[in-house]
């Protein structure tokens, strides 16, 4: 029988994504081991979580407290003419991270899932339409994942897009093999995707 504050601990961490119950007891184990001062500062960063960070009601992207929109979007030299559309706000980093891209964001805050509830009005699409007409927007990059309800929640955006904007340029990310995959390796739905969107060279 383990102590019940270790146990608080164990089933608290087990509400984490990926952490089954072996894991948080690791993790428990692990922080009770530790210097006090660990747990201490986890604790107190989770404190200030919720008061910390909120969303941006602009693009969607998620922002410190004391701010009131997105950097992302209120820095003068982005490129408020394009728009790439990610499901999660988190999805915005690694795009970021390739430098490649200078235009603004909006995030949908999920995609399509029926059987989940997520229907089209619980994501943020009357919103992207709402910027699409105020910041007189050109292209809409969509960059939703390649799942079914990816691909599902891009063919909606792409069917409103063009119903309300015949001159909007809309595109998708490129998909299909990654560098450094053999051919052996790659599964069916890339495999198409790299034939579908294959390149001249």
């Amino acid at each position: 029988m383990l102590p019940k504050a270790l146990e608080d601990v164990i089933e608290a961490l087990g509400h984490l994504p990926g952490v089954g119950p072996r894991t948080a007891e690791r993790y428990a184990y692990f922080l009770f081991r530790s210097n006090p001062q660990i747990s201490d500062s986890i604790a107190g960063t989770l404190s200030h979580l919720h008061s910390g960070v909120k969303s941006c009601p602009k693009t969607f992207a998620l922002i410190d407290s004391t701010e009131s929109v997105s950097p992302f979007y209120a820095d003068p030299s982005r490129d408020k003419s394009s728009i790439l559309v990610v499901e999660e706000p988190l999805d915005i980093f690694p795009i970021e991270s390739t430098k490649q891209y200078r235009g603004t964001y909006h995030v949908l805050g999920g995609r399509l899932s029926p059987i989940d509830g997520i229907t089209a009005d619980k994501l943020h699409i009357k919103e992207l339409l709402a910027r699409v007409e105020e910041d007189a927007v050109k292209e809409v990059i969509i960059a939703t994942n390649p799942s079914v309800e990816g691909e599902s929640t891009a063919l909606l955006l792409q069917k409103l897009l063009q119903e309300q904007f015949k001159d909007l340029k809309i595109t998708r990310l490129a998909r299909g093999l990654p560098l450094g995959v053999d051919l052996a390796y790659a599964d069916q739905i890339t495999l198409s995707a790299a034939l579908n969107n294959r390149t001249k060279l």
